[in-house]
């Protein structure tokens, strides 16, 4: 194997190690948001977009020379050689497993960088969500928390208000019991009232009956005098 392929091999070895880790289910995607947020990472991201479109374009030129060797040595031409010359039929044949060989590689290379390009890519967008999952979930919560103290409120108030309309309608009830009783004694002081001023005027009638017998009474005293003292002269 020439370096290049031995290269590629180990490339593509490690491709399938960082996978295999990227896909450990119990490493959650924010602890890896959190590894990806690391200064490192910061320092890599200028060079990061270029290292893989040229890891990309490598690959891809390993591909198609791969695939170039593939279809030289299973055309018709060196199994024509093989047939002149039988001794040539091992040396093709392993000629065609290695060009095989590396186009698995670097096929395989290319499919997993991408791979974890794009896995790198959903860890990202997974932890992102989970974080406004949370932020929304919390203001849920706290909505939801809330709207269960205004509805404990409206309930505290429509109990207050009920207490209070049935405290005004027993008020209200006393107020009227005590009206009708006020009613009832400024009804009966009427009558006193009608009685007393009764009483006054039969009291004034007598008083008046009373003072004309004693002016008629009077008027008899003085007519008596007047006739004794009369009766004395003529004596």
């Amino acid at each position: 194997m020439t370096l290049q392929w031995t290269a590629v091999a180990f490339f593509l070895y490690a491709e399938i190690a960082l996978n295999l880790i990227l896909c450990i289910p119990f490493i959650s995607a924010r602890r890896w948001r959190s590894v990806f947020s690391w200064r490192i990472w910061n320092w890599l991201t200028p060079y990061w977009n270029k290292c893989f479109f040229t890891m990309i374009m490598v690959l891809i030129v390993l591909f198609i020379d791969a695939v170039r060797e593939v279809q030289k040595y299973s055309g018709a031409e060196p199994m024509h050689d093989v047939k002149i010359n039988p001794n040539l039929f091992d040396n093709v044949h392993m000629k065609l497993f290695r060009a095989q060989r590396n186009l698995y590689l670097s096929g395989f290379s290319l499919f997993l960088w991408l791979i974890m390009r794009r896995t790198v890519t959903l860890l990202n967008q997974v932890a992102v969500t989970v974080e406004n999952s949370a932020g929304l979930q919390a203001q849920m919560d706290s909505a939801v928390k809330v709207a269960k103290q205004h509805q404990d409120d409206n309930l505290k108030l429509k109990q207050a208000l009920l207490n209070e309309e049935k405290a005004m309608s027993a008020k209200n009830q006393v107020l009227k019991l005590d009206s009708e009783k006020l009613a009832d004694q400024v009804k009966t002081s009427e009558e006193a009232v009608r009685k007393s001023y009764a009483e006054v005027e039969a009291m004034k009638r007598q008083a008046k009956g009373l003072a004309q017998e004693y002016d008629r009474l009077l008027t008899e005293h003085h007519q008596l005098q007047n006739v004794k003292s009369g009766d004395k002269k003529d004596l």
